[in-house]
């Protein structure tokens, strides 16, 4: 499922507390099959002072991970969450909307 996914992608929760939401994969754990997405699921850490190179501590919110299965891919054609199918171009590998077969444009230029 995570290979589907891409740092960059614009996705949308599809279930959980944060359903509906959308914003960009930050990163990606394809070991436990979660990644982060900005500003979904947002965690407040306490940080003392000093701690992590000088930093004057205080109550940091960082985005915490989400399972894979929770998310879907946004087509940017129609502004919906779509299934991802694997499609070749030659003897190149690409990514494909399922339902309107548009290619998924690659998130280093979109």
């Amino acid at each position: 499922m995570t290979r589907r996914l891409c740092k960059g992608d614009l996705v949308q929760v599809i279930s959980g507390a944060d359903r509906g939401k959308q914003g960009r994969v930050i990163a990606i754990d394809r070991e436990r099959g979660k990644l982060r997405v900005e500003k979904v699921r947002m965690q407040k850490r306490h940080m003392k002072p000093g701690r992590k190179g000088a930093r004057t501590g205080g109550i940091i919110e960082q985005e915490g991970f989400v399972d894979a299965s929770n998310v879907m891919l946004l087509d940017a054609g129609t502004g919906k969450p779509d299934r991802v199918r694997i499609g070749r171009d030659g003897e190149r590998r690409i990514r494909v909307f399922a339902k309107s077969g548009a290619h998924v444009p690659d998130p280093a230029k979109a």
